[in-house]
């Protein structure tokens, strides 16, 4: 299989802030990117309704010129950002950056998903609930099945 017909797990965790400091922003570019391309992992949404639109809103972002943006110049990580920074004016409030990143850090899955996600991955601490975590340890589980699918 060549690299342009691969689908790829997105790995880089809702966790993780770029130099702007924005909780899941990395995520939602290498989604958007990879969705761009037709590279994004089957079972994974392109701009899903949870972090990525709570990205999206928290950050003051239009969705479809986002996705626009994204589909039409292909940009790194760090011109998103600039791109992100340009909606703004040039600059994220830092107020505005710190409530997003409460909503991402502070997210629970509801107890069924929870539960279901937790079984699913082996946890056995019902302790973990919260959504980066749960979210982040699926994807690595993806990925597993997909290396052990190719023999």
């Amino acid at each position: 299989m060549n690299a342009s017909s691969s689908k790829v797990v997105p790995l880089v965790s809702s966790g993780t802030k770029g130099p702007m400091g924005a909780l899941h922003l990395p995520r939602l570019w290498l989604k958007l990117s990879l969705g761009s391309r037709n590279m994004l992992a089957d079972g994974y949404d392109v701009c899903g309704q949870g972090f990525d639109q709570m990205t999206l809103t928290g950050l003051g972002l239009d969705k479809e010129k986002t996705l626009a943006f994204i589909r039409e110049k292909h940009p790194t990580y760090m011109q998103f950002e600039e791109y992100v920074a340009a909606q703004h004016g040039g600059t994220v409030p830092a107020d505005l950056i710190a409530k997003h990143n409460a909503a991402i850090a502070g997210y629970n899955h509801g107890e069924d998903d929870g539960k279901s996600m937790r079984s699913e991955s082996g946890i056995s601490n019902h302790n973990v609930k919260d959504a980066v975590t749960l979210n982040t340890v699926n994807d690595l589980d993806e990925l597993h099945k997909q290396m052990h699918a190719r023999g």
